[in-house]
């Protein structure tokens, strides 16, 4: 029995999305993919490089990442109007690397495929959506805690590390923020931008590299091979990486928002997702957590899902350019999007620490945040999935009381 969520309401006309789409969305939409279009594509191009793949698979893996999944978060955030942007699982791209190492490039994609098809059925089962509703939320907001960390600390090393942009565009937050008069006209983040933008040209820190293409991607399609080398190497880590790590980030910072994500239709459509890109050449899709935290953290929740249709259209723009934007982005300096993306996820920090530890499952929790800190891989899987699962073991032993009183309420 097929067991995927129906919409709350009406999917809406476009005259709505246009009305809904405010400065304050603008805004968050950009800064979102500003990071989801910096940093994970430098981990893209790093795993690759390693791994011996050519520019054109690069520009291949990118464009997946960027314009199917664009498609997709375009096509989810109108259904059920919620902010549901799809993009690739950056842990998966990172458990990826050491299998080049020994797989052939058709071997991983033959089990990218198989990793898809099992979510796909997983989603179709309904089986996903029971696990997470089982999942204490203050246990798993402690896992976000400890993922999305590194952000906020990201912040502080972009203060020592440079200063001159850094600083102005914190202290540009900081002014629009203690004083929501100025705040309401022009958003602390996008002060924060142009701070940082303008430190950056009078510093003549833009550096374009030679090379940079101006053409449309070519995307390379491939042919998969089969191996079962593969696919006990990386087809269930990388299930639960994206279903356990990934989809419950994204899941629980929308929650926290007021959002509710159909759990059993976003499994299928990494699934489905995950088979299409994998022709290119790409990672698996999944449920982004920072992206969506970012752009679910300011302005009214009803209106979100415009801010997600946004991320999707220049996710498009990006996977068709992705050569010349690639060469662009990464021209700015480490500490401006670092920066950027810090100031964007405090109040998401925020908001994971206080659930986290408000009141109940507090042990589970706080033991959740500390093994995801430490990131410590275990056969092959991330430090989430385990943090997870030795939280929920810690609040099953020594909370029982906190699962009782859940269950009254």
């Amino acid at each position: 029995m097929i067991a995927l969520e129906k919409p709350e309401a009406p999917p809406a006309p476009l005259r709505q999305v246009l009305s809904d789409f405010g400065g304050v969305h603008f805004v968050a939409a950009l800064v979102a993919f500003i990071f989801a279009a910096s940093g994970p594509v430098a981990i893209i191009l790093a795993v690759g490089t390693r791994g011996g793949l050519s520019a054109d698979d690069l520009s291949s893996w990118i464009f997946g990442s960027f314009f199917v999944n664009g498609l997709i978060s375009i096509a989810f955030c109108w259904f059920y109007r919620q902010p549901l942007v799809f993009f690739w699982t950056i842990p998966g791209t990172v458990l990826v690397g050491p299998a080049l190492g020994h797989l052939s490039f058709p071997e991983v994609i033959g089990a990218f495929l198989a990793t898809g098809l099992l979510m796909a059925v997983l989603g179709v089962s309904g089986w996903v959506r029971r696990a997470m509703e089982a999942m204490p939320m203050p246990v798993v907001m402690g896992m976000v805690a400890g993922v999305f960390l590194r952000f906020g600390l990201d912040l502080v090393y972009a203060v020592r590390d440079d200063f001159w942009i850094a600083l102005p565009m914190i202290a540009a937050f900081i002014v629009l923020s203690a004083w929501p008069a100025f705040g309401r006209r022009v958003p602390p983040l996008i002060a924060a931008l142009v701070v940082g933008a303008l430190m950056i040209a009078a510093l003549g820190r833009f550096e374009l590299g030679a090379g940079a293409s101006l053409g449309l991607v070519q995307p390379n399609f491939y042919a998969p091979a089969w191996s079962w080398q593969a696919m006990i190497e990386l087809v269930v880590p990388l299930a639960i990486t994206v279903l356990v790590v990934q989809n419950g980030q994204g899941t629980a910072v929308l929650r926290a928002a007021g959002h509710a994500p159909p759990i059993n239709a976003v499994t299928l459509a990494c699934g489905l997702g995950s088979i299409l890109t994998a022709f290119v050449g790409t990672v698996s899709t999944c449920l982004t957590g920072p992206v969506n935290a970012i752009i679910s953290g300011s302005g009214e929740k009803h209106r979100h899902y415009s801010a997600g249709i946004f991320v999707g259209l220049l996710a498009l723009a990006f996977g068709l350019f992705s050569p010349v934007f690639t060469h662009l982005m990464l021209a700015t300096p480490k500490a401006f999007i670092a920066a950027l993306a810090g100031l964007a996820m405090l109040r998401v920090l925020q908001t994971a620490f206080t659930v986290a530890f408000k009141d109940r499952f507090t042990l589970g929790a706080l033991v959740t945040f500390l093994v995801t800190v430490a990131d410590v891989a275990i056969f092959n899987i991330g430090a989430p999935f385990w943090g997870l699962v030795i939280g929920f073991a810690t609040s099953w032993l020594l909370e029982r009381a906190d699962f009782a009183s859940s269950r009254a309420t």
